[in-house]
């Protein structure tokens, strides 16, 4: 399968397709426009344009998807290690709102990618895209399994909230040079989770015993 990656129309207006890519109607067939709530519809005419047409991919939707599929990963890999760790009921919590919201985000971007022809990327990989979306070093996550109890809760909390600025930083980017609609929904969804969850652990670790 073949995909060209195409130009943004209207690179100034991220929110959607230019007019441009708005489709016209044609002297075909009859296109029923519906009216406002409680009022009829009516016929389109030849030549008027009656709605947008689905935005081009372009290659930020294609980043996106390819940092963030490895970015949610290292984030399930921390969250499996919060069961055997501790027994704190909020920090299980957020392993399991994390777990449910990324797992399926993954296998939708991984079918995304593959109606591009394009791999996600390998299962261990910590793509290089992702670097610098405060993703844990191997270091760091080596760290993380040592710890439990309340020492454990810190640190999962503190390289969590960080990873999840870098998710937030992500969507962000998408949403402002991305196009496809899937992508820039599934970007959506993780600006405003991942913010408020943010808020969420901060909270959390200032309420941790000392």
């Amino acid at each position: 399968m073949t995909f060209a990656l195409t130009a943004c129309s209207d690179p100034s207006d991220p929110s959607g397709p230019s007019v441009r890519d708005v489709p016209v109607v044609g002297t075909d067939a009859p296109v029923l426009v519906p009216g406002s709530p409680g009022a009829p519809g009516r016929t389109a005419t030849p030549g008027e344009r009656v709605g947008p047409s689905p935005a081009p991919t372009v290659a930020a939707d294609v980043r996106f998807a390819e940092a963030m599929i490895p970015h949610h990963r290292q984030a399930l890999e921390m969250t499996s290690m919060v069961e055997a760790r501790t027994t704190t009921p909020v920090i299980r919590a957020f392993a399991r709102s994390i777990t449910a919201a990324q797992t399926p985000e993954i296998r939708a971007m991984t079918t995304w990618l593959a109606e591009l022809g394009r791999p996600a990327p390998a299962a261990h990989a910590h793509d290089a895209a992702a670097a610098g979306y405060g993703m844990a070093s191997e270091q760091e996550l080596n760290a993380l399994r040592a710890p439990k109890g309340g020492d454990f809760d810190r640190m999962f909390l503190r390289l969590m909230t960080r990873h999840h600025q870098g998710a937030v930083k992500m969507a962000g980017e998408e949403l402002a040079g991305g196009r496809d609609y899937r992508m820039r929904l599934l970007a959506r969804d993780v600006y405003s989770g991942q913010s408020i969850e943010i808020g969420r652990m901060r909270q959390a670790l200032d309420a941790l015993p000392s």
